[in-house]
């Protein structure tokens, strides 16, 4: 989906395009939620799944990991982090009550 390229803007931007779930990938865990969608945070980065444990719900840095690159060719998680949500398991930006909502604005109207 096209949307800004702003963190809240872009989730926001695709939960009004229609998304019921947002799989939100972070390198550096930016805390972000949606007040109408589940947010969920992926990062492929250890130093911020270690950081900020808190806010990620899912940490795939060991696909990078040369000693575990065969296990990326396995399901890393995903489905299962998804199926949990839908079930009603609140994902890290609900736990930690981020709620954040924006609208970008590309040129300025008169």
């Amino acid at each position: 989906m096209d949307t800004p390229g702003l963190d809240v803007e872009s989730v926001t931007g695709m939960v009004g395009g229609g998304a019921q779930v947002v799989v939100f990938t972070t390198g550096l865990g930016t805390p972000t939620g949606n007040p109408i969608a589940p947010v969920i945070k992926i990062t492929g980065n250890a130093r911020t799944a270690q950081t900020m444990a808190d806010n990620i719900d899912l940490d795939v840095s060991g696909v990078l990991d040369d000693a575990r690159i065969v296990r990326a060719r396995r399901p890393i998680g995903c489905s299962t982090r998804c199926s949990r949500c839908r079930s009603g398991r609140p994902t890290a930006a609900e736990r930690l009550g981020h709620r954040e909502f924006a609208i970008h604005r590309r040129n300025p109207t008169i």
